[in-house]
């Protein structure tokens, strides 16, 4: 990872709120570096103000939801205000939250894992943090009680019941199979006894319901999870919103902000800043907000205007690097023209995936190559081989010719396409343009339906209106985190489908898929993905496009700003924000 600093002038300091993948590393939560890579010690002011900007705005407290699952609230909520036992590292592996945890595995056969929660730990309303928090992730992830929406059943599916009462800071579970990521289970996620409230239970009739798999009790409960936590244009009571990390919310500015407040019933290490606002600003408005003292720190989409423009201005650090994060092409097999694998492969062949990269991604990064496979990214030891056994890189050339001879084989005359993704976002544009150039010389009418509406609730994402989308994936290091996405699902509608938005089904790559899952051998489990990867290429489940390469920039008076690789975003460390 490289920076580039300019010095100068500092830029002003927004104090108000006026207006968000083999074998993983671990290590312990530590204080966090600067932009050096040490921990700063320089004198900090304890009631200011830190601003970042995110594009899109939260839509939910609870975004472990099916429908809720998406950066928009994780970059908001789950690193610093809902925290769990663990967390990402900056290199995508896992860091161990010992402030709120401690764990061990204690058997290999069944696996088996203690969990000793500090005994200081409490939700910010005072409520104790326990048992019964993680009797709801059971419960919700468990698929013992389908009521509850949850964004997969992956990791729980594979525990057992836990055997804890209320109370119990030290509850251990066991595991019914083995599990590849058993490091990065999460453990704490929404807080139990706002649930059992809002389910007309107290806190114990909650956890009994759960351990006698009493449906029918959990069922208004359940209502309220999926539902009760949603913003509709304001906040929920922030009664129904304790915290267990550094922050708490403070306010909400629908259209503009939301700011997070320094955690006073924390118990770990407080929050250096008193504040933390985070602006909604698109992409193309990023850079001006930075240098007009408007945020103080961004992570704008990379493309050569934007690097340009931060390359102009001064009393800034501008740090880029790699990063888990890809965007690619997925088709709809639900409906349209692209269930017919003729013409996924007609598409295939006119998509001009090295120009895109020429134009769009080289400008920052001269080495940049095109991403021939989804779930290995070309900084990982292993994406040579992967590569070189799926396939893919077949699809780097554009055959206009060979095109236009499967798409007139189809007898589909001039096919119009709708490509679709979230505005505004000016290099995905500029893809589809790139796309339109070149396809259109095929015999496709390539139509860009970006909207500003792509991934919310109803949009065309969620409903699959599209013939493909056009998208990012962010991940990490582990491996648990994305075989849902190419799993079959059991039904092709908003809940049902996860992150499987085509709602593509391969029955034998789910076999895989679950062998990955249960692999705790990490060379075994490159052997699995490989196969995965060759798979997803002969089906053409989507096109790898390119790995988004990491752009990071903030006002030089803010410390401890450190990136991070993974989807936890530079937000991971904010509470260690601080201001000169």
């Amino acid at each position: 990872m490289s920076y580039a600093r300019r010095t100068g002038r500092f830029l002003a300091v927004a104090t108000g709120a006026a207006i968000l993948l083999t074998a993983c590393a671990s290590g312990e939560d530590k204080p966090a570096a600067n932009e050096s890579g040490s921990a700063s010690s320089a004198p900090v002011a304890a009631d200011a103000t830190v601003t970042h900007a995110h594009e899109q705005e939260p839509n939910s407290y609870n975004g472990f939801t099916s429908e809720e699952y998406s950066s928009q609230n994780h970059i908001v909520f789950n690193t610093r205000v809902l925290q769990d036992v663990w967390g990402y590292s900056t290199e995508g592996g896992v860091r161990r939250n010992e402030e709120v945890a401690s764990y061990e595995k204690v058997s290999d056969d069944p696996l088996t894992v203690k969990y000793t929660l500090n005994p200081k730990s409490v939700w910010s309303d005072g409520a104790d943090l326990g048992c019964a928090d993680v009797m709801l992730t059971w419960a919700t992830g468990s698929g013992k009680f389908p009521d509850f929406s949850y964004i997969s059943t992956e990791q729980w599916g594979r525990v057992e019941l836990p055997d804890c009462k209320i109370g119990d800071k030290e509850i251990t579970l066991k595991y019914k199979s083995p599990f590849v990521d058993w490091e990065a289970l999460d453990v704490l996620t929404m807080p139990a006894h706002i649930v059992a409230e809002q389910g007309g239970l107290t806190v114990e009739e909650f956890v009994d319901a759960v351990k006698n798999g009493d449906k029918a009790k959990l069922k208004k409960a359940a209502e309220f999870y999926n539902k009760g936590w949603l913003f509709n244009g304001k906040l929920p009571d922030k009664k129904l919103m304790p915290s267990n990390g550094p922050f708490v919310i403070d306010s909400y500015s629908p259209g503009q902000s939301i700011t997070l407040a320094r955690n006073e019933k924390y118990w770990g290490e407080p929050a250096k800043a008193a504040k933390v606002v985070i602006r909604f600003i698109p992409q193309d408005e990023q850079v001006q907000a930075l240098q007009n003292g408007e945020t103080n720190i961004i992570e704008p989409q990379s493309n050569p205007d934007v690097v340009a423009q931060l390359g102009n201005l001064s009393g800034v650090t501008v740090k880029t690097g790699d990063q888990f994060l890809f965007d690619h092409l997925t088709f709809n097999f639900d409906k349209g023209p692209f269930k017919d694998p003729n013409l996924r492969k007609a598409f295939a062949l006119c998509v001009p995936r090295q120009q895109i990269v020429d134009n769009l991604i080289k400008p920052q990064n001269p080495e940049a190559q095109t991403l021939d496979v989804r779930n290995v990214v070309g900084f990982q030891p292993q994406y040579a081989d992967t590569v070189a056994f799926a396939g893919g890189d077949k699809w780097g050339t554009v055959d206009i010719e060979a095109s236009k001879k499967l798409l007139t084989e189809s007898g589909k005359g001039k096919l119009k396409v709708r490509i679709g993704y979230n505005q505004p976002n000016p290099r995905r544009t500029q893809v589809v343009e790139l796309i339109k150039a070149s396809c259109d010389q095929a015999g496709f009418d390539i139509v860009d339906t970006g909207s500003e509406k792509f991934f919310a609730d109803g949009g065309d994402l969620a409903n699959t209106n599209f013939d493909v989308a056009l998208f990012g994936w962010s991940g990490s290091a582990l491996n648990s985190g994305w075989t849902s996405t190419y799993h079959t699902v059991s039904k092709c509608t908003p809940s049902a489908k996860g992150n499987n938005k085509g709602c593509y089904s391969n029955k034998e790559l789910d076999k895989v898929l679950e062998a990955i899952l249960a692999e705790t051998d990490p060379t075994k489990t490159i052997e699995l993905v490989k196969q995965v990867e060759k798979t997803l290429w002969d089906d053409l489940m989507s096109i790898p496009l390119y790995s988004q390469p990491a752009l990071t920039a903030w006002s030089e008076s803010i410390q401890n700003v450190v990136p991070n690789a993974s989807q936890a975003s530079v937000t991971w460390n904010m509470h260690e924000w601080a201001i000169q």
